[in-house]
């Protein structure tokens, strides 16, 4: 019984995700037409898709929870017998007592935060926010029932859910209060009691725990959740706080774009847009020398621009592309797969790259922007790599493809609905046509209608999977902003961004010093953490410290991201070597060696990047 109740619960969550990505790229598309044809709208648009954002968030983020995906910022994987099994044992009760606190909270949100008769359009507002503590609850169960490796000492982590109704008891007071008319009983007094002492007593304790969990694998929003959960308690705020800041920022009107356009690039990685690209560069650059080289580049930067994530270039196009290389003739294996790897990264700083939206969001500068700001720094990381491939094609006499313009034709006319990607985004966005979530919401329905209906590299039924497959790294991301809201809420209001600044301004004098300490930091926190955890973490504490040395904001955010995607390849844990070691089969030593010429070439241009504010500056306004 329980396994079909299961398995019915498994097809309601993935019906519902597919629903509410089919539906956040619809409605805009629906604006759109309606505006254009006739002058109107669809009634509460906006309403709908700030709240369908928020259902997509926590479903998309059981979804993560089910597959085991959520980020976390190290792993237990070099632990081995019974070390993994202790660590993964407190880390599950971790994550359920933080997941089963947050629960708390949001159901007395629910309650306490939203008046019955609230509605967007005809729908109670609460319909939406409900799934806020639905979602807390499932994936706090899910860490008992998903938790690989402990067999029947999963039991163990049941005290976690205990643990978690009793840091939230304040919570449950009030959303019982709020559910039946201020009623209290009797039995909460001594509770609350209890519950005074312990966070006293006990916070630094708990936040000791955390942090020693978040080392060793516990998802990056249970870290930021429980942190945010222990300084509520310990400053006496509400707790409430931290659902309602993660509701705030859902319904914000750029954090559409996030699942947007990612579920774009997982409908591109899935079909053969990659091939077709690669063979429409060969026959565009093939007869220069290196051109091989500047068409993988080129290639793996447009992967990367839309998925948002390295690795998924390394994995979906790493083999094919080194292939292209290697068969080229003149081009070593190693220096086709350490290429790969080598430019997975520098398509982040491109438009519409999830991390530069993130980055906007978690710093609150325009989005517009960091796409401007982000020009020319990729475009000198890209240049540099396709210059790394043009010298070692003259040096090693890499033989050139004879340029046939029928060839260029025929690779145009095959790639040309792909090639009008990019077009889309930019006309319709930077023309003033289409807002950043039109923008967003097109780009997908077009990918599955040129990759299903014209190209047919996928059916229709196949749609579907394909969505599903990019839900975990939609719920993973996003339930990680809605965490970090909360906390980041704290750190405002206690000020401890201004006092951090004004520390290190008290033993930091020079600027330039400052951004080569910056550049250091951030490399060593790509190799450990992913882009989106450590946006989300660092960012906070390094804005206003850029701000108190007067660094441009924007710049800051590109010298951020350029860092963290060089970070992703650095030895000896960038995460792309771990990939790359995976996908060309070869030892994590060989990967080091093959892609050290890379790393420095690179290392070069984000320094130049840092120290040269123009380069990222000079489009925008004022």
């Amino acid at each position: 019984m329980i396994r079909v109740l299961r398995i019915a619960w498994r097809g309601f969550e993935d019906t519902v995700n597919v629903a509410a990505m089919a539906l956040l790229a619809l409605i805009p598309f629906a604006e759109i037409v309606l505006r254009k044809l006739f002058r109107t709208g669809i009634p509460g648009s906006a309403g709908y898709l700030a709240n369908i954002v928020v259902v997509l968030s926590f479903f998309a983020a059981m979804a993560t929870s089910r597959e085991g995906k959520h980020l976390s910022i190290a792993s237990d994987t070099l632990l081995k017998g019974g070390a993994q099994k202790l660590v993964r044992l407190v880390d599950g009760i971790v994550s359920a007592t933080v997941s089963t606190a947050l629960f708390w909270s949001s159901f007395s949100l629910f309650f306490g935060g939203f008046d019955a008769a609230q509605k967007i359009g005809f729908v109670p507002v609460r319909v939406f926010v409900s799934v806020i503590p639905l979602g807390f609850l499932v994936m706090a169960v899910r860490f008992l029932t998903v938790a690989p490796g402990l067999g029947k000492l999963r039991l163990a982590i049941l005290p976690g859910f205990l643990i978690g109704s009793f840091a939230a008891i304040p919570s449950i007071v009030s959303g019982w209060a709020a559910a039946f008319g201020g009623i209290e009983p009797a039995v909460f007094a001594p509770l609350i009691e209890a519950w005074q002492w312990a966070q006293g007593t006990l916070s630094l304790p708990a936040l000791a725990v955390l942090v020693l969990a978040a080392c060793t694998g516990t998802p990056v929003f249970v870290f930021l959740g429980g942190l945010a959960y222990v300084f509520f308690s310990r400053s006496g705020g509400s707790l409430e706080v931290i659902p309602s800041e993660a509701y705030t920022l859902l319904t914000g009107s750029s954090i559409a774009a996030i699942p947007l356009f990612t579920m774009a690039g997982y409908i591109l990685s899935e079909s053969r847009a990659g091939e077709r690209l690669v063979e429409l560069f060969r026959a565009a650059l093939g007869w220069l020398p290196g051109g091989i080289a500047v068409a993988a580049v080129i290639v793996s930067t447009f992967f990367t621009t839309f998925t948002g994530a390295t690795g998924i270039t390394i994995v979906a196009l790493g083999a094919l592309l080194a292939l292209v290389l290697k068969e080229s003739g003149g081009y070593t294996e190693s220096f086709s797969q350490g290429l790969v790897t080598g430019t997975a990264s520098i398509g982040l700083l491109f438009l519409p790259s999830l991390p530069l939206i993130i980055y906007a969001t978690t710093a609150q500068i325009s989005v517009v922007d960091m796409f401007l700001g982000g020009i020319i720094p990729g475009s000198l990381l890209v240049l540099s790599m396709c210059a790394l491939g043009i010298v070692v094609a003259v040096r090693n006499k890499v033989p050139t493809v004879p340029f046939e313009f029928g060839r260029l034709v025929s690779a145009i006319r095959v790639s040309f609905w792909e090639i009008l990607i990019p077009v889309i985004i930019v006309v319709g966005y930077f023309s003033g046509l289409m807002t950043l979530t039109e923008t967003a919401a097109i780009t997908p329905l077009y990918c599955a209608l040129v990759e299903v209906f014209i190209k047919k590299d996928m059916r229709l039924r196949d749609l579907a999977k394909v969505l599903l497959k990019s839900a975990p790294v939609i719920g993973g991301v996003l339930v990680i902003l809605a965490c970090a809201r909360g906390l980041a809420y704290y750190a405002i209001d206690a000020e401890i961004p201004v006092t951090i600044a004004a520390w290190v301004q008290g033993f930091i004098h020079s600027k330039i010093l400052f951004l080569a300490l910056l550049n250091l930091f951030l490399l060593v926190v790509g190799c450990f953490m992913d882009i989106f955890s450590a946006i989300l973490v660092v960012a906070p504490l390094i804005i206003p410290i850029g701000s108190a040395f007067g660094i441009q904001p924007v710049h800051l955010g590109i010298i951020f991201i350029a860092n963290l995607g060089l970070g992703h390849m650095n030895p000896p844990v960038g995460f792309n070597l771990f990939l790359a070691s995976y996908v060309f089969k070869k030892p994590l030593g060989r990967v080091y060696r093959d892609v050290l010429p890379f790393v420095l070439v690179q290392l070069a241009v984000v320094l130049l990047i840092t120290y040269v504010p123009l380069f990222t500056t000079i489009f925008l306004k004022g």
